[in-house]
């Protein structure tokens, strides 16, 4: 009896070694990541402040959106007065490559993760943590890891946004109100580049700037802001969708 329960006891300090081991691996891992992100997030303070949200507002939406994009996104329709469908259908537009990202994930995951530690894993996955959790070697990823990896981008998330907010306390309000070209300048900066790589970035954003253009030129229906970036976003990406259908590579 004494040999079983001493074995049962080894066998679960190894369990919560191997843990412990995975979570701090998976924080290590994270590093490189919470350090770019800490910039950016600073910047994302500074941009709601400007736009006059209120600190509280801008803390929540890193805490419980933690979507970068969306958040610059939805701070841009705060400031211009959108509604809450318009926000809202606007950034799950956004995020739903999450949902491919969140099941390319959860099939590589450890078998005895339960739903709720899926729920909890998806949460915290972004496009980075997804990068660095796909390209590990091991065939099945402990949820211990990459737990410890998107809490350090959760952390660095949330501490550059408090930054931000803190910093723009002691800036001049023409500082302050010139911060709202940082989230133009973000989407340029990113989609430049693709738009030089690929024929298809090029057409559907040249597309979705024509649509909007014409809304807005047009005043079509009287349609807020908001709504025109959505149908915009919807009707370049579907006409995408149909010029550039992908053929299978199948031989």
């Amino acid at each position: 009896m004494n040999s079983v329960k001493s074995h049962c006891q080894e066998t679960y300090l190894m369990q919560n070694t191997q843990k412990r081991t995975a979570f701090r691996a998976g924080l290590r891992t994270g590093l490189p990541i919470a350090i770019g992100y800490i910039p950016i997030a600073i910047a994302f303070g500074l941009l709601a402040k400007a736009a006059g949200i209120p600190n509280y507002v801008g803390m929540l939406m890193s805490f419980v959106i933690f979507a970068g994009a969306s958040q610059f996104v939805g701070v841009n329709l705060l400031a211009l007065g959108a509604g809450f469908s318009e926000i809202v259908l606007t950034t799950f537009i956004l995020n739903l490559r999450h949902f491919l990202m969140s099941a390319s994930i959860a099939q590589r995951i450890e078998t005895t993760a339960t739903k709720k530690w899926l729920a909890l894993l998806s949460f915290g996955l972004t496009d980075e943590t997804f990068a660095v959790a796909a390209l590990q070697n091991e065939p099945h990823l402990s949820r211990y890891f990459v737990l410890g990896l998107n809490l350090m981008a959760f952390s660095a998330w949330n501490f550059g946004t408090w930054i931000g907010l803190f910093l723009a306390a002691g800036l001049p309000e023409s500082l302050k109100l010139s911060m709202g070209i940082a989230l133009y300048v973000m989407f340029i900066a990113l989609l430049i580049p693709s738009m030089k790589k690929s024929q298809p970035v090029l057409v559907v954003s040249l597309l979705a700037m024509g649509i909007h253009t014409v809304l807005h030129w047009a005043n079509f229906a009287n349609l807020s802001t908001g709504w025109m970036i959505i149908i915009a976003t919807v009707a370049s990406a579907l006409i995408g969708a149909i010029l550039f259908e992908r053929e299978d590579c199948t031989e």
